[in-house]
Parts: structure tokens; C-alpha cells; sequence
């Protein structure tokens, strides 16, 4: 396969899918700090075990006090806070399990299921701040996705304001159901449903791999039902949601050995949104050519990574 410059469903983001550059999944040179099996923190001294939680500052927490299994805490570092106008918004983490031995992917699926209920609770809460704009929930999972605690956690970060990229992203999507009476992303799912970059499907959700992939591997899951945000889910979209999050994220960590982000956003004053998960895998190393021109380079074909993806 030649080189292809793809564009973005939405943007005018450009990447170059470049497969001569690329290598073998398993050849990637990778350190990858939160493997299971290579925990680097006692958990004594871990700031998301007993006893450095401040359960009296819980935002919500599943299970007994002593025994709980999921909690969400304030962010104790905020880049965003209710008092300052200058900066204006709110940072919380989601403690995903008390056991800081286990990673996500290890936990059962029906804990995932309801770690996806939890973000919807969550956000719900912060929607009643009319001075919310824009909601962002996401994982940092090893060191080169940026996580700085391994215990599994995931943050929600919720701004006064729109960054401007989804601005302009959320005003072509309106104009393209102006102009053809459909949601872009309908659209996407109806045509990646037919073609090779499919992943996994079943009634409720769709995950395949981007046409212009920006990272190696990146893989999208969404539900097929036009879903504005995380609070509108149904229980059997959060169980296909979570199933193929575990499937997903176990080939990431234990087959490919890398580190990897998932995020979703919401911008709150938009009720018309499709709601998707990003999970992007970090095997990527961004050099000259896209931090000078924006131009990402991505040596693995997304149709490649579906196959990987669909063994």
C-alpha cells in the first residue's frame, strides 16, 4: 500500500497514512509503566489508596464506606475552579476500584458498565451549573499517555468556555444536517458499517477505526442511536459500551504493550451532538514534520488496525 493523505470526516485535519514507515505491532519500542504485573507504587503509597482518600469530600461513591468500588473525588491539583473567574470550571477523578493492583481492562465487565453510569451521573450534576460550557471525561492510562498515578483512575473536566476546535467542529456538523437533513455521524456509521475499517457491532454500538487516523491504532465506539451525550445511554448501550471498551483496551495494553487515552466530550448548550468514544493507543512519536505543519503521519493503515482489532 502507497502512501494516502486522508482527510477528516469533519475538519480540515489532514493525515498522511504512510504504512512503508510503519513496523509490526510487536517490534514497537515502548515502556509502558502500568502493566499489570509491573506496578512501580506501594499501594501505602499510592494518593488514590487508604488512607489518603478523603472519603468526607466524596462526590459519589458505589458501595460502603470501607468497602466501596467505585468513587469520584475533587481534583486536589484543579487547572479549573468555581472561585476564579479567570479560569472558571470544575476537575474531579474517578477512583475506577479500590484494589490498586488492577487496571480497567482486568476489571469485570459489568464494572465498566457501571463506571459509565458513574461518568453519567457525575455529569449530570455538573450540568446544573448554567455556567458550564463544555465537559470532558477522560483516561490518562501510563506514563506516555500522561498519566502520573497508575492506581486506574479517569478525570472529568468541566470549563466555563468551548475550546474553540470543537466550536468550529460542532458548527460543521450543524451545517452539514442543515444542508443534507442528516447527522454526520449517522452518516460515518452507515458507511464504516459496510467497509473494512469495521471493528465490532452488535444492536446498540459500532466501533471501527477512523479513516484519517491521527494515532497509531486509534479506534472510535459509538452508539448507533443518535445519542447527544453519557447521561441519555441506555443500560444495554452502556453494556455494549463497556464490552467492547474491555475487549479493546486488553488487545491495547497486553498485545500491543501500550500506553492509551480514551476520552469523550460534551458540549452542553448543543443537544443535537452524536455521542462517541476516542481511545487512542500511544505508539505514536510526533517529529518535525507534524509539529511544523500539522500534518500527522501514521504508519499504520486504519484498515490494519481493524483487522488487528477484529482477532
Amino acid at each position: 500500500m502507497k502512501s494516502e493523505l486522508r482527510k477528516d470526516y469533519i475538519l480540515d485535519k489532514y493525515v498522511i497514512i504512510a504504512p512503508r514507515r510503519g513496523s509490526r505491532p510487536e517490534t514497537h519500542d515502548i515502556n509502558y509503566e502500568s502493566s499489570p504485573g509491573h506496578l512501580t507504587v506501594e499501594p501505602k503509597d499510592c494518593g488514590l489508596c487508604f488512607p489518603h482518600l478523603d472519603l468526607k469530600k466524596k462526590l459519589f461513591i458505589w458501595g460502603g464506606r470501607k468497602n466501596w468500588r467505585m468513587i469520584t473525588l475533587p481534583n486536589k491539583y484543579p487547572a479549573v475552579t468555581l472561585d476564579n473567574p479567570k479560569a472558571y470550571g470544575w476537575q474531579e477523578v474517578v477512583v475506577e476500584t479500590q484494589n490498586h493492583n488492577l487496571q480497567l481492562e482486568e476489571l469485570p465487565q459489568n464494572h465498566i458498565t457501571k463506571l459509565l453510569e458513574v461518568y453519567a451521573i457525575r455529569t449530570k450534576s455538573i450540568m446544573a451549573n448554567s455556567k458550564i460550557e463544555y465537559i470532558l471525561i477522560f483516561k490518562n492510562n501510563g506514563g506516555k499517555a500522561g498519566a502520573t498515578i497508575q492506581h486506574s483512575h479517569s478525570q472529568i473536566f468541566a470549563t466555563g468556555f468551548v475550546p474553540q476546535h470543537y466550536m468550529d467542529k460542532s458548527q460543521r456538523v450543524q451545517a452539514y444536517k442543515l444542508k443534507t437533513g442528516h447527522c454526520i455521524y449517522c452518516d460515518v456509521i452507515a458507511k464504516e458499517r459496510r467497509g473494512p475499517r469495521l471493528v465490532y457491532e452488535d444492536k446498540k454500538v459500532v466501533a471501527f477505526t477512523p479513516y484519517a487516523s491521527v494515532y497509531n491504532y486509534e479506534l472510535w465506539l459509538m452508539p448507533k442511536r443518535h445519542v447527544d451525550n453519557i447521561t441519555d445511554l441506555t443500560l444495554a448501550e452502556r453494556q455494549s459500551l463497556a464490552r467492547m471498551m474491555k475487549q479493546s483496551i486488553n488487545k491495547i495494553v497486553h498485545n500491543l504493550q501500550l500506553a492509551y487515552n480514551y476520552y469523550f466530550h460534551q458540549i452542553v448548550h448543543d443537544t443535537d451532538e452524536h455521542l462517541y468514544i476516542k481511545i487512542t493507543p500511544r505508539g505514536s512519536t510526533w517529529a518535525g514534520v507534524e509539529i511544523a505543519s500539522g500534518i500527522i503521519i501514521n504508519p499504520v493503515p486504519p484498515e490494519k488496525a481493524a483487522i488487528f482489532y477484529r482477532r
